[in-house]
């Protein structure tokens, strides 16, 4: 068995909590590339993304309901959770 095999997959993990690798740095990149108007503001995402953690449909940093990486759909602030479990923080935060 190789070391990559005896790693098991965090389940429950957003990619930058899965280490450094080239997804992660992609990502990432084009988050902060993002245009200031389209981007979730930093307290929001993280709430976003504090639910998506939660979620039993998250798997190693994807959405299984809709497909999606969750800490891109977060960081569009036009975007929407498949499940509406973003909702209420929408609300709190405006």
């Amino acid at each position: 068995m190789t070391a990559q095999e005896s790693v098991r997959a965090c389940r429950r993990c957003l990619l930058y909590e899965m280490g450094e690798n080239a997804d992660y740095q992609n990502l990432y990149a084009y988050i902060e590339g993002l245009d200031e108007e389209i981007r979730t503001p930093r307290p929001l995402y993280e709430e976003r993304l504090a639910r998506c953690k939660g979620c039993d449909l998250l798997l190693s940093g994807m959405c299984r309901a809709c497909g999606c990486f969750v800490e891109l759909r977060a960081a569009v602030l036009a975007n929407r959770c498949p499940y509406d479990k973003w909702q209420d923080a929408q609300k709190r935060f405006g």
